[in-house]
């Protein structure tokens, strides 16, 4: 009998896998596949996942270049999680550090654990520079300092954050008006940057925008007003 007819599928068809380092155990994140994300997996001895927001297979550092080479692959007794040890290349986590597990609780107390690396943050921040950028803003939000500017923001509250907002959507629209490209760009990124710590007030994630875009896509303008109301 193959691993796939051993494996228990969840309604969506997808099964989670914790993927560890071989060479010391460290845990180094948490990610889903599908059946053909596992083929793959054990077709190139590469791991491929499944991403839920996106919506398709995707292989680990096809982007950054930071692969996991498959050295073990197992299955737990009730079929319904995978354990993936690999060597891995690079960093695992897309904030740079080695795992995605380096948030310590210590009591009531949060801290980081784990060193960033520069050159592999800026590689996962080409990749996808909102959520590299939501990830930061979360930890400066858990992890306050006073010199922290997003920390300054949560602390003066909601209307502080949606003031900044409304500040930069008007100074989006005069760059529009003004026709200097440059000057756009940089609002646009201001806009941008602040409506990312909105979402970080509600612990909204980047991947519910996006989700909500696809559901969008492809809809008139009428028919998108009118799915709101159903």
């Amino acid at each position: 009998m193959s691993l796939l007819e051993q494996l228990k599928f969840d309604k969506d068809g997808l099964i989670p896998c914790i993927t560890q380092d071989a060479a010391n155990g460290e845990v180094l994140m948490l990610a889903y596949m599908n059946a053909t994300a596992l083929e793959n997996t054990l077709r190139t001895g590469k791991v491929h996942y499944y991403s839920r927001s996106r919506g398709k297979q995707w292989m680990k550092g096809e982007s950054s270049g930071n692969t996991q080479q498959v050295r073990e692959i197992r299955y737990d007794c009730d079929g319904d999680t995978l354990l993936i040890k690999v060597e891995q290349r690079g960093a695992a986590c897309h904030t740079g550090r080695r795992s995605c597990f380096f948030t310590v609780a210590d009591g009531d107390e949060l801290r980081c654990d784990g060193e960033v690396d520069g050159a592999t943050a800026a590689a996962y921040a080409q990749q996808d520079i909102l959520d590299a950028v939501y990830h930061v803003i979360q930890d400066r939000r858990r992890n306050p300092s006073e010199k922290s500017y997003v920390h300054s923001l949560f602390t003066k509250g909601l209307d502080k954050i949606l003031s900044k907002i409304g500040e930069e959507a008007t100074e989006t629209a005069v760059a529009g008006k003004g026709g200097d490209r440059d000057e756009v760009v940089y609002e646009v990124a201001d806009l941008f940057f602040h409506t990312l710590v909105l979402l970080g007030y509600y612990d909204l994630p980047p991947e519910r925008i996006y989700a909500e875009l696809r559901r969008r896509f492809g809809m008139s303008g009428i028919e998108e007003k009118q799915s709101r109301k159903q």
